[in-house]
């Protein structure tokens, strides 16, 4: 596929999201469609973002959203039969667990639709129908930026500041100009496994990208696919597996990925020897020193700086000034290690003073269900319940008791 082509491609892996799902339904139904393409490996039908809402149309639609879609022949996150338990895991997320060849095309009614296998694109509600209903989407090509790192990543230092230092420094080498507005990112972290490589493709769509790919290591690539295996198989175990055996159809295709590339058969996904680029991007890892903080930078003295991407800058800049009103760490744009790091710092602060006070509130709320049974298996979510002021409930979204502390916990 050629930068400015106009393409037809086959779609992998579809995601529906519920705040547009409805429509899709419609269109669906108005292309006298009755059951998903059979060449699309798996599709997820999402109920993470009405959730918050969950007021009284909420409740009457959402449900026969996830019947239809569950007859259609998609994963769905509640259970039209009431069976499994309600899920609010982020769509995009579970796009990048269900993911399962780095070949992959990913369709997503989701503007975060970057996955770290593959290469995703966010879409409408129709695209989202189309992808589903015959398993192709029709697309311009866009120009891809490269990214490569050098230097040596300081041990104190977190992969989330990488990726903000990528943001800094791109901005410094083309004199502010966002190169990776409207473009394909091409990541070249091969070492990363999938959480931590979504973490930086997922950043991708608040630079404005049209999509992300991650060029990976055979080995490590392998580890990921395993991890997605995983993963896959707890949804089965939970009684999520559909009449088309869709999951297990995952499994099955993950199994035959890595036999591929464990024979050489079929190395990971590398750049052609003549891929052309708009840009290349080389970040320095040696120059980031200390955390870096993406700063909506509201009260910017120019106004057309306020609501763009964030402003970048070291911690030091704030000289130990800048008030924080609330913490949050969860959602799509993170992954296990980073609330793994938040249970690690209420132990340490426990250890140090024998108590942890807030000053203010803190909300943890992980992405998938899948990663909070990790958590648990690890112990690390016990200690986040121990300091949580209430649990967001799926099933009841709206119902939040809350304790005397000041951590809220979902």
């Amino acid at each position: 596929m050629h930068a400015g082509s106009d393409v037809r491609v086959k779609v992998n892996i579809v995601g529906s999201q519920d705040t547009t799902g409805l429509m899709t339904a419609q269109e669906l139904e108005a292309m006298a469609a009755t059951v998903i393409a059979p060449t699309v490996d798996g599709a997820y039908q999402s109920g993470c973002h009405t959730a918050s809402v969950w007021d009284k149309k909420a409740q009457a639609n959402i449900p026969k959203l996830m019947k239809f879609m569950n007859d259609f022949g998609l994963i769905t996150a509640r259970d039209p039969k009431g069976v499994y338990h309600s899920m609010t895991d982020v769509i995009h997320k579970v796009l990048n667990d269900i993911t399962i060849d780095e070949w992959a095309i990913i369709i997503g009614g989701d503007s975060h639709t970057r996955m770290s296998k593959g290469v995703a694109f966010g879409a409408d509600s129709g695209t989202v129908a189309l992808a589903l209903a015959t398993g192709e989407a029709s697309m311009p090509i866009p120009e891809s930026v490269k990214v490569t790192f050098k230097g040596s990543m300081k041990e104190h230092m977190d992969f989330r500041d990488v990726v903000h230092a990528t943001q800094a420094q791109m901005l410094q080498q083309f004199a502010g100009e966002n190169v990776f507005q409207g473009r394909i990112i091409e990541v070249h972290i091969g070492t990363l496994l999938a959480d931590q490589a979504f973490t930086f493709t997922d950043w991708t769509a608040e630079m404005k990208a049209k999509a992300s790919i991650c060029i990976s290591q055979d080995d490590t690539l392998i580890e990921s696919l395993e991890i997605a295996k995983n993963r896959i198989q707890i949804m089965i175990d939970k009684g999520m597996e559909n009449k088309n055996n869709v999951l297990q159809g995952l499994i099955d295709k993950a199994n035959k990925r890595i036999e591929e590339i464990r024979s050489g058969a079929k190395p990971a996904l590398t750049p052609d020897n003549n891929a052309k680029y708009y840009a290349e991007v080389v970040v320095d890892l040696d120059l980031i020193e200390e955390p870096m903080i993406a700063d909506p930078d509201v009260n910017n003295a120019d106004v057309s700086k306020r609501y763009t991407h964030d402003t970048i800058r070291d911690l030091s800049y704030y000289g130990g000034n800048k008030k924080v009103d609330l913490g949050f760490v969860g959602s799509c744009m993170v992954h296990k290690d980073d609330l793994k790091i938040v249970s690690k710092m209420l132990r340490n602060i426990e250890q140090q003073k024998g108590v942890v006070t807030f000053e203010a509130p803190l909300v943890v709320a992980a992405p998938t269900y899948n990663i909070i049974d990790e958590l648990k298996a690890e112990g690390d979510w016990e200690f986040l319940q121990k300091y949580s002021g209430f649990e967001f409930s799926d099933a009841l979204p709206k119902a939040r008791p809350v304790r005397n502390t000041k951590i809220l916990c979902t």
